[in-house]
């Protein structure tokens, strides 16, 4: 088994020099094998061919020691993150960092007192997680606004689907009568059910206050 040192490099950030200094000056245990991945930290669903090839040694139980500059190196998002936590664990490889080198206290406890201690940080690890998730919905949801038939964010970004056209919205106020099905509708300007039951609300209080407008 051999230790291994993992470089996650930004686009705006082209050297890992600066990143492999740093592992370097902790690697207590050998000559170590080098995996580097050059993309933006922030992506952690894209694929990462050194990465995924780091998984497989660790699961092979080649790799003992895994060094990495920073934690969000590995993963930003806390339950990816601990979950790969728990994937080294199983297979008895230890996770040093530059950044974080507090966490070398656990490391170096005796067993069984260091597997209980990282199980609890991993169960710690989990529990900010899914605050951090409940926390960022909502944010996302509180950042919404409704305005018209259009869901804006608080800077004025369009969410969710395209809206329809300037053009098609005046072909249905064309077309509109109260005495029309939603389907007759829909098959007149051959679009779906659905975007002429989302716009219909929009038109008829419109003319509703048209007609309250001209009494």
């Amino acid at each position: 088994m051999k230790p291994a040192i993992y470089i996650r490099t930004s686009t705006e950030d082209q050297n890992p020099e600066n990143q492999m200094k740093d592992c370097n000056s902790i690697n207590k245990y050998g000559q170590a094998i080098v995996f580097v991945d050059k993309q933006s930290a922030w992506k952690d669903t894209t694929q990462r061919e050194s990465f995924n090839r780091l998984k497989k040694e660790i699961k092979s139980k080649k790799i003992n020691h895994l060094i990495v500059w920073d934690w969000d190196r590995i993963y930003r998002n806390r339950h990816n993150l601990k979950e790969f936590f728990k994937l080294c664990s199983m297979f008895k490889c230890q996770i040093h960092s530059y950044r974080q080198q507090w966490y070398e206290k656990l490391n170096e406890m005796p067993n069984p007192f260091n597997e209980i201690m990282q199980d609890f940080f991993l169960d710690m690890m989990g529990w900010l997680a899914e605050e951090e998730s409940v926390k960022k919905s909502q944010r996302v949801k509180a950042a919404v606004r409704k305005k018209g038939i259009k869901t804006i964010s608080y800077k004025g970004n369009k969410w969710g689907r395209k809206t329809l056209s300037t053009q098609k919205i005046n072909q249905l106020r064309a077309i509109y009568a109260p005495n029309k099905t939603i389907r007759e509708m829909a098959s007149e300007l051959n679009m779906s059910k659905s975007v002429v039951h989302k716009y219909l609300p929009l038109i008829k209080q419109e003319k509703l206050q048209n007609a309250q407008s001209i009494n």
